[in-house]
C-alpha cells in the first residue's frame, strides 16, 4: 500500500492542477487585441499673415568731430599766457583767446613802421610841393613847348607816394602781427590735444593744439551691398534735403543703453577696397550735451567712443516676418497643411535681421508653417501640431478602436 501510495499521489496532484489550469483557461476574461498608437513627430507652428516691416539696418562706427583744426601761430616768440580751459579736454567760445604770445617786438615794429610812414609822407608832400613850383617856373618863363615828367617832378612825386604805400602797408602788416599775438578759438569748440605750455618759444608752424567743434559730430558707418537695396542714400546736390534716413546710435554703459539721434548726410566717393564696403556719414548735432529722455539724462558723446547704429531703411510692404528657426538651409519652410501633412516649400528671403527673416515671397496669408527644425522630414510627412496634441491622439485612439 505504501509502494501504490507514493505512486499515485503525485499523479492524482498533477491532475488536479492540470484540471485547475484548464477551468481558468475556459472561465476567464476574453483578451482583446489592440493595435499600437503611431507615434507622429510633434511639430510647434504659427499662422503667417503679410504685414509691413520697417527696414532697419544695423552697422557700428566711431565717433569723429565734424570740424577738426590744429591751432597754428602765424608769429614767432614766446608764450606768455594761456587761457585756463586750454587744457585737453577744455571747452571754450568762439572768439575766446586761448594763447598769449610775447608782444614787445611787435608792438615794437608798429613804432617803427609809424614814423616810416611819417617820413614817407612828409617826402611825398616835398615832391608835390617842387611839381608845383616847377610848373610855376615854366609858366612863368613863357616857354610854348610842353615840359617833361622829369621837369615837372612827375616821376619824383609817383616814386614818393609809392614809398608811402609801402609804409602804410608795413603799417597795417604790424598791426596784423601784433594781432597774432593773441590765438583765438575760431568756433566754439574743445581742446583735444593741447602740445604747447607758458614759457615755449614756438615759431610759424608749431602746432600749438588740436581742436574740434562742438555743433556736430559724424559716425563713419559700413554697408555691405545687401544693405545698400534697402536705403536711400543722400545723393549729389542733396546735402541740405529733410529726406534723410534717421540714424540711431547706441551705446552700453553698464545696464544701460544710451541713445542718440543722427541723420545721414553724405556717403564716401568710393568704396572701400580693404572691406569691399560703401562707407556712408551720419550727423548728430549738438552730441557733447547733456540731455533729458525721459527722466533720464543721456551723457555727451565722446570722441573716439564706438557705437552701434540703426540706419532707418525702407519700408517693406506685404512681407511675412518668420522667426530664424523655421527657415532651414537653402531658404525653405515647411509648411502644414490642412491635414497636418509636411510640405517642403522654397522662399525668397528679402531680409535677415537678428533672430527674424523677412520672407517676400513664397507663402501665402492664413498658411501654417512649422517653427520646429526637421531637417530631414519629407514631403507629405504626418505631424501632430502642438497646440492639437490631445485632439489628435484622441481621434486617432477612435479610429483604431473602429
Amino acid at each position: 500500500m505504501n509502494r501504490l501510495s507514493r505512486i499515485f499521489f503525485p499523479v492524482v496532484v498533477l491532475g488536479i492542477g492540470i484540471f485547475t489550469g484548464l477551468v481558468l483557461m475556459a472561465t476567464g476574461p476574453e483578451v482583446t487585441l489592440r493595435l499600437p498608437i503611431p507615434a507622429l513627430p510633434t511639430v510647434e507652428t504659427q499662422i503667417v499673415q503679410p504685414q509691413n516691416y520697417q527696414v532697419l539696418l544695423r552697422t557700428q562706427g566711431t565717433v569723429t568731430p565734424r570740424t577738426q583744426s590744429t591751432l597754428i601761430p602765424e608769429v614767432a616768440g614766446r608764450i606768455v599766457s594761456i587761457a585756463t580751459n586750454f587744457r585737453n579736454g577744455g571747452s571754450f567760445a568762439a572768439g575766446e583767446t586761448l594763447l598769449v604770445i610775447a608782444p614787445t617786438d611787435y608792438e615794437n615794429a608798429i613804432i617803427i613802421a609809424r614814423a616810416d610812414l611819417a617820413r614817407a609822407h612828409l617826402v611825398l608832400e616835398q615832391k608835390k610841393a617842387l611839381a608845383q613850383n616847377a610848373l610855376h617856373d615854366w609858366e612863368k618863363l613863357g616857354r610854348k613847348e610842353q615840359p617833361t615828367d622829369l621837369t615837372l617832378y612827375k616821376p619824383q612825386v609817383a616814386s614818393a607816394r609809392a614809398d608811402m604805400a609801402a609804409a602804410e602797408a608795413r603799417l597795417q602788416q604790424a598791426e596784423t602781427n601784433l594781432a597774432r599775438t593773441k590765438i583765438r578759438a575760431p568756433y566754439a569748440g574743445r581742446v583735444l590735444e593741447k602740445k604747447v605750455d607758458v614759457g615755449q618759444y614756438i615759431a610759424p608752424g608749431t602746432i600749438a593744439a588740436t581742436i574740434y567743434a562742438v555743433d556736430a559730430a559724424e559716425v563713419r558707418l559700413p554697408l555691405t551691398d545687401s544693405q545698400l537695396a534697402f536705403v536711400d542714400l543722400p545723393g549729389f546736390g542733396e546735402q541740405n534735403s529733410k529726406h534723410k534716413a534717421a540714424v540711431t546710435l547706441s551705446h552700453r554703459v553698464g545696464n544701460v543703453i544710451h541713445q542718440w539721434q543722427g541723420r545721414l548726410v553724405r556717403t564716401d566717393g568710393a568704396i572701400d577696397t580693404a572691406s569691399r564696403q560703401l562707407f556712408v556719414v551720419a550727423q548728430i548735432d549738438s552730441p557733447f550735451q547733456y540731455k533729458k529722455q525721459g527722466n533720464d539724462a543721456i551723457p555727451p558723446l565722446k570722441i573716439g567712443q564706438f557705437v552701434e547704429a540703426d540706419i532707418q531703411g525702407q519700408r517693406l510692404r506685404d512681407v511675412f516676418v518668420l522667426p530664424r528657426s523655421a527657415v532651414e538651409i537653402g531658404d525653405t519652410v515647411l509648411v502644414v497643411t490642412e491635414d497636418r501633412h509636411i510640405e517642403r516649400r522654397t522662399v525668397q528671403v528679402a531680409l535677415r535681421r537678428g533672430e527674424q527673416v523677412v520672407v517676400s515671397a513664397g507663402l501665402q496669408a492664413g498658411e501654417r508653417i512649422s517653427l520646429t527644425p526637421m531637417p530631414f522630414a519629407r514631403d507629405g510627412t504626418a505631424v501632430s501640431v502642438f497646440d492639437e496634441n490631445n485632439e489628435n491622439s484622441e481621434a486617432r485612439l477612435a479610429k483604431v478602436e473602429d
